[in-house]
């Protein structure tokens, strides 16, 4: 039996994209976190923001097509955000990632693969 995503199949440049920027994000989700619980109202400074918003804007890109992609926000490099605030983007981020790991790979007949057009 194969298991096929819920709509349609994505791309290789969006795998490739995907498979590079996952686990980065999964490593900065869990370091901001931890920051987050040792200064909870710590604020980022503006390198910290432009190393995560570089990030993000290719998560941003991969995602755009997705229905939650509207609820995607860069960190605003203006105000500069406490911990807190970019823990929540950030789980947003991973969370959309998850979603489109889930959508588009999946078992087929003997192997997990991804559903690329």
């Amino acid at each position: 039996m194969v298991t096929k995503p819920i709509k349609g199949k994505t791309t290789k440049e969006k795998v490739e994209v995907y498979e590079t920027t996952a686990p980065l994000l999964e490593a900065l989700y869990n370091e901001i976190q931890t920051l987050a619980k040792k200064k909870p109202e710590g604020t980022l400074n503006e390198r910290k923001v432009e190393l995560i918003n570089r990030l993000l804007t290719d998560i941003k890109k991969l995602l755009e097509d997705e229905t939650d992609s509207k609820y995607l926000d860069l960190i605003d490099d203006e105000n500069l955000p406490q911990y807190s605030d970019v823990v929540l983007i950030l789980s947003q981020y991973s969370a959309s990632m998850k979603k489109f790991e889930g959508k588009y790979f999946g078992w087929e007949g003997s192997d997990h693969k991804w559903f690329i057009a």
